[in-house]
């Protein structure tokens, strides 16, 4: 099988960066022909590894299959995975609501809340069975070409070494220096708004249910998790954070509870709160020469509708599928040829999905009062209409468009 100069490269393809989207491409890969290096700044296993955290990740139906199918989903579900049943989302101050339930997909959850960490665990677990390289601790110091090879310069705690590949992945998240040497160009916008993570407890079961509430100054969701407990994305101007971020526990809470209303019962045992500030940060040509990028080195989106992480790993399903059928037809991994066609098929998703995500923001942050009239009667036909009710799921779900083969659930052969 014809892969490349064989008697250059050491490696197939390299991944930089080996968080939750880099260990998944290793993952898919692993029933590949293909010889794959995994190089990390953080010791493995980590606990200074900043994907692998109690933070909480909103898993669409459409991520849980790629993870069913790299074989990393029943991990998860043994260790801690909370289904989302349904949703309701409602604009704060005006009429009209939306409710979305798993019957009307047709299946058993639209999503899942899992413990970033669960999920980092799972992933080693399945990277401990395949024959990838780690190269851990490693941090990527330049990138350089000879012949049909990227050359990485690596330093490692032995000194620094040189890691030759076919295709080099950039999965070091949304700062990534390999990206700013490769002259990958990025867009970015500010929006002006802090996500604050939090977790409380409800008075009532919640019962699988999330909320979504929309507010002048950013959306707010409770997601179930377990423990019947709720993790808070609480979206604020950035002006307005820090007093939040300020407050005793008791104020917060009660500013959390004025603002969602009281449709879990009064809310109790805040957790540790976190605060990110948010902005739109997208690659509007994820490829150079032998190198892509994915994950949040290619697109930082913002979180309402918890779109983010699964934008990510269909960047992991669907490279996997373009670099496997590469290497059946005998093709180089690295060439324009293969990863144009790549770069082709996640344009049109991540511009879908940006265009969703940033179109709520600029929607429900308008305090026009006929944009708001307009919302309330645009949710309430979602609510009604069957069809337009399974057109938004398909899309949150990351259902739409051209679904890769792992996205189906279907694992690479």
């Amino acid at each position: 099988m014809n892969i490349g100069n064989e008697s250059h490269a050491r490696f197939d393809v390299a991944i930089v960066g080996g968080g939750l989207v880099g260990a998944s491409l290793t993952c898919a890969l692993a029933s590949t022909p293909l010889r794959v290096a995994l190089i990390e700044a953080v010791p493995f296993k980590s606990e200074s590894q900043p994907s692998y955290t109690e933070r909480m990740l909103a898993l669409s139906h459409g991520t849980t299959q790629i993870l069913s199918a790299i074989g990393v989903w029943p991990e998860v579900i043994a260790r801690d995975a909370t289904p989302i049943e349904s949703i309701h989302i409602s604009d704060l101050g005006h009429s009209g609501f939306t409710r979305l339930s798993h019957t009307d997909a047709d299946v058993d959850a639209l999503g899942y809340i899992v413990p970033a960490r669960v999920l980092g665990q799972a992933l080693m677990a399945r990277m401990d069975n395949t024959e990838a390289e780690f190269i851990c601790p490693g941090q990527v110091t330049g990138i350089s070409y000879d012949e049909n090879c990227a050359v990485l310069a690596v330093q490692t705690n032995n000194g620094e070494t040189a890691v030759t590949c076919r295709l080099v992945v950039l999965a070091d998240g949304g700062r990534s220096p390999a990206r700013e040497w490769l002259g990958i160009k990025t867009v970015s916008r500010d929006y002006g708004q802090t996500a604050i993570l939090t977790t409380v407890t409800p008075e009532r079961d919640h019962h699988n249910k999330a909320y979504e509430r929309f507010t002048a100054t950013g959306p707010l969701a409770l997601l179930p998790t377990s423990g019947n407990r709720y993790a808070v994305v609480w979206t604020t101007t950035s002006s307005q954070a820090p007093a939040l971020m300020g407050l005793a526990d008791s104020e917060f809470l009660a500013s959390l509870q004025a603002r969602f209303g009281y449709r879990a019962g009064n809310l109790r045992n805040l957790g540790a709160r976190k605060a990110y500030p948010l902005s739109l940060v997208r690659v509007p040509n994820p490829t150079a020469r032998r190198a892509v990028v994915i994950g949040n080195a290619a697109h930082t989106i913002h979180p309402v509708s918890g779109q983010g992480f699964n934008l990510g790993l269909r960047d992991v399903a669907v490279l996997a599928e373009v670099l496997n059928n590469a290497v059946r037809n005998g093709d180089d991994i690295g060439a324009i040829s293969v990863l144009g066609p790549y770069a082709d098929w996640r344009r049109a998703d991540t511009r879908a999905t940006i265009t969703f995500t940033d179109g709520l923001i600029r929607l429900f942050c308008n305090e026009s009062l006929p944009l708001a009239f307009l919302r309330g009667v645009g949710m309430v036909a979602v609510d009604v209409f069957p069809s337009l009710k399974r057109s938004l799921l398909r899309r949150t779900m990351g259902l739409a468009g051209r679904v890769p083969q792992l996205g189906r659930g279907v694992p690479l052969e």
